[in-house]
């Protein structure tokens, strides 16, 4: 399997779980409350470590009271986080997540206090046996330096990223992967309305994704479009982490040269897995 390297933040996830979402200036009890580790990459790096790959993640780590419970999960996962920037002081990111257990649907308030993953911090690593390299959109400017630097180390690499959110110049990241991981958010803060008219809008050797909730997924490659219906559980459970599920079963499928379909199919099938459980432990069979 794959020697798969991620560059992102992990988070402490504060769950509290209700039973509708609250209205404004109201209050209302938790029925359940949940303290665990988050984070897109750390997310994607836990399902991908399920699947039996060998995993590491990039990113910095603050010694404060919460760092343990994080370190707990990645070293469960088996996730080498050597690579990491190690600090003194600061707050691990945060969030605060209110989670409706009527739809299953999820809000999230996001606190940080420390720097991001820098270039320098990533000039370190030694990227010879990596067989894939995967970052979160964020940071713009220190990634493109990074994966700048990758294509020169290693031409060959396998190189992806998830634009998840609208940042400044975000887009400068596109040229400079092979695979491009896209979300609604994202489409929709450009204006578009759908998965296809946001692919059909970009062009390049990319294959681009785009996932777009219970209609399901997209794969674009050239000209060719491919779709998967989404795989809802019988019962929703928690959304939290689907994006970075499906991303995770992507890049299983790709590392393992299966089509593009069948990669687009098995991503959205682990995607709906994920929505019928809580959290990422126990989720590949």
């Amino acid at each position: 399997m794959a020697h798969i390297l991620a560059i992102g933040i992990a988070t402490l996830d504060i769950i509290n779980q209700v039973s509708h979402y609250p209205a404004e200036d109201s209050e209302v009890r938790a029925e359940h409350q949940q303290f665990r580790r988050g984070g897109n990459a750390t997310n994607t790096l836990v399902v991908l470590s399920q699947l039996g790959h060998q995993c590491q993640w990039a990113g910095v780590l603050v010694d404060e009271p919460d760092l343990p419970l994080i370190l707990a999960d990645l070293q469960q996962h088996q996730i080498d986080y050597s690579a990491c920037r190690r600090l003194a002081k600061g707050k691990m990111p945060t969030s605060y997540v209110t989670q409706s257990i009527s739809t299953g649907s999820r809000s999230i308030v996001h606190y940080r206090d420390c720097p991001e993953f820098s270039f320098d911090d990533f000039g370190r690593i030694d990227l010879q046996a990596i067989d894939w390299l995967h970052f979160e959109g964020r940071n713009v400017d220190d990634t493109l330096r990074m994966m700048q630097l990758a294509r020169t180390k290693r031409p060959e690499l396998m190189l992806s990223v998830e634009i998840e959110k609208p940042r400044e110049q975000i887009e400068q990241l596109i040229p400079m992967a092979d695979v491009v991981m896209l979300s609604k958010v994202y489409a929709q803060s450009r204006g578009f309305d759908s998965a296809t008219a946001l692919l059909n809008s970009l062009s390049g050797p990319q294959l681009f994704s785009c996932t777009w909730g219970e209609q399901g997924a997209w794969l674009k490659q050239g000209t060719q479009l491919w779709h998967s219906p989404a795989t809802p559980p019988a019962q929703l459970v928690d959304t939290l982490g689907a994006g970075d599920t499906f991303n995770a079963g992507l890049i299983d499928a790709l590392s393992r040269q299966l089509p593009a379909a069948q990669a687009l199919q098995i991503a959205c099938e682990l995607a709906g897995r994920k929505c019928g459980q809580q959290g990422f432990t126990g989720l590949v069979i």
